[in-house]
């Protein structure tokens, strides 16, 4: 049902323990950029391949995200995401699966989050699977390039994309550092592009769909399988399944309602009534 209402939203999933499945969509009132909304800036996010195959595309990747990332970092949840920890406090909501990487629903007080794509705060070794956090690699990349940050900043503002990679254009003599066990090449511990999602997490966020009466997708244009995915099984499930995306997606014909907003002042307001409706 395309130009619903916020009533219709209520009425759909009241009474309903409900999944959530969020996108970058949500995290746009925190100042991070959506990759496809109406007015997203243009965005060529690296593939796997890329940052595999090609040190230069590793080392442009590694100088833009030690800026990034601390942007990302310091970015407080909306009112979207504290809606959403509110409903499941009250018993409304079951937990969260986020395509995001950028941590805001934990920050909110979210408890069952799936973080579908990983998050930027952590990095891995492709090799030897050696985990570090991204501020302790942020230290040596620190020392073996003082100053680029601050050099990086003066040139203007920085955009950063929703995985933590931030515009900046001057990347030629940035040196980024290997695994410290074994030698191989490190990366954030996200599904990039071309990368697919483990099958266990993909299997405990199936379960949380499974286990719920309905499904909320917020501020995802699903136009990804790895979140699509969830919409296809809830509707084959008989699970009525709602949308709240500014701009269409690829489950508008399958959503029972589909509210064309922006995510934080609607689940601000959905958080108010079902809470509501949810202590009577």
């Amino acid at each position: 049902m395309n130009g619903a209402t916020a009533p219709e939203l209520v009425d759909l999933l009241a009474g309903h323990r409900v999944a959530v499945l969020t996108g970058a969509g949500l995290s746009t009132d925190s100042g991070i950029p959506d990759y496809r909304g109406p007015d997203s800036p243009p965005s060529n996010p690296m593939t796997i391949r890329q940052f595999t195959s090609d040190p230069v595309f590793r080392q442009r990747y590694w100088a833009r995200n030690h800026v990034g990332w601390r942007h990302m970092d310091a970015t407080l949840p909306n009112a979207g995401h504290r809606a959403l920890a509110t409903l499941e406090r009250a018993g409304v909501v079951t937990g969260v699966i986020t395509q995001n990487v950028d941590l805001l629903h934990t920050k909110a007080g979210s408890q069952t989050v799936i973080d579908l794509h990983g998050t930027y705060e952590r990095v891995v070794c492709l090799a030897c699977g050696h985990t570090m956090t991204r501020a302790t690699l942020a230290e040596q990349l620190e020392a073996l390039n003082p100053g680029f940050v601050e050099r990086a900043e003066k040139v203007g503002g920085i955009a950063v994309a929703p995985d933590a990679d931030a515009m900046v254009t001057e990347t030629a003599s940035f040196l980024y550092v290997d695994c410290p066990v074994c030698g191989g090449m490190l990366k954030p511990d996200i599904v990039y592009f071309g990368e697919n999602v483990p099958k266990e997490r993909v299997a405990k966020a199936m379960s949380l769909v499974d286990d719920s009466d309905a499904l909320l997708v917020a501020g995802s244009s699903l136009t990804v399988f790895s979140g699509l995915r969830f919409v296809r099984h809830a509707a084959a499930h008989g699970k009525p399944v709602a949308i709240i995306n500014r701009g269409p997606t690829r489950g508008d014909a399958i959503a029972d309602v589909k509210v064309d907003s922006g995510c934080s002042e609607m689940l601000a307001l959905l958080a108010d009534e079902l809470s509501a409706i949810s202590v009577l």
